[in-house]
């Protein structure tokens, strides 16, 4: 397979198993540009990119201007909460605006669900959704897994758990759907008041013991708490839930293997884990960050170069 069968990246759901066999493999050889004195290639000189972001993003916004700056596109940054957004101008008139300036692809970070599909029925662009409220998240996923696949040789059937604030997560709902279709087995572990109520429907393992899970697990990833999309408490304090399922090393160590620790960032320390875990051998947290890099790399190639050929 040498080409994408879609013409945008708006969730993993959309994808198929060749797809992400051929963005890993793309990615591979990003990686070995990405780590070469010169880091730039020339590939997308005639390629204008838009990162629209509707949401604060420090982590996703640097990983994507930096790929699409080692890939030599030309770049328009647009942050919403600088823009006439807040004048009440609607999405559609903000994104024609941009066209206008004759921009190729579009990375979209927008605070409401299916914002990224909208606008890929309405404007003649590629869309590359950079998480889309509590729905998905892609290229963490892709990310993610890639980042597995680097430590453990490969994704299928290995067993993962992710852990936390499942019901506000975007990154869990893309992890399900990407490491499932490579053939890993999922769980899913929180207090019960953070896990959604249909999340056994999609084929998972549901477990609120965080022992249990990090003694099935041969990786855990961990989320944080996402305390800007709560309205009321879910769970008594902080304190309570790092003592519940937050990660210590002393717990790593009581364990009857060694496992892999991840995180999709940015993390709160001393709550999900502690600097101890963040820091230690079992961490690939900083491989994540430049495989990253290497991932966004791949997808945006991939699909500039469907609009090179259509």
């Amino acid at each position: 397979m040498s080409a994408l069968s879609v013409n945008h990246l708006l969730g993993i759901k959309y994808l198929k198993p060749d797809d992400i066999q051929l963005i890993f493999e793309t990615a591979d050889q990003f990686k070995e540009v990405i780590n070469r004195p010169i880091k730039k290639v020339p590939s997308l000189r005639d390629i204008t990119i838009a990162n629209l972001f509707f949401e604060n993003s420090t982590r996703t916004k640097l990983s994507f201007e930096l790929a699409e700056k080692r890939l030599s596109a030309d770049i328009i940054n647009f942050s919403a909460a600088q823009s006439s957004v807040k004048k009440g101008e609607t999405l559609i008139d903000t994104v024609n605006n941009i066209l206008s300036m004759k921009v190729d692809m579009v990375v979209m970070r927008h605070p409401n669900p299916g914002a990224g599909i909208f606008l890929s029925k309405h404007i003649n662009a590629t869309i590359i959704n950079a998480g889309d409220g509590a729905h998905e998240h892609p290229t963490q996923a892709l990310l993610d897994c890639y980042s597995i696949r680097e430590r453990l040789g490969s994704v299928d059937g290995k067993k993962v758990v992710i852990v936390g604030d499942i019901l506000h997560s975007r990154v869990a709902l893309s992890n399900i759907y990407a490491l499932k279709m490579l053939g890993a087995k999922v769980m899913v572990c929180g207090p019960k008041t953070l896990l959604p109520k249909f999340i056994g429907d999609l084929g998972v393992l549901v477990e609120t013991n965080l022992i249990k899970a990090l003694n099935w697990c041969d990786v855990a990833n961990m989320l944080r708490v996402q305390n800007e999309r709560m309205e009321v408490n879910y769970f008594p304090s902080t304190r309570e839930y790092a003592q519940q399922y937050g990660v210590t090393k002393a717990l790593l160590d009581k364990l009857e293997k060694e496992i892999v620790i991840m995180h999709p960032g940015p993390i709160n320390r001393g709550v999900e884990i502690t600097s101890d875990v963040a820091d230690s051998s079992h961490s690939i947290i900083l491989n994540q960050v430049e495989n990253g890099v290497a991932i966004r790399m791949a997808v945006i190639y991939l699909l500039a170069s469907k609009i090179k050929h259509s």
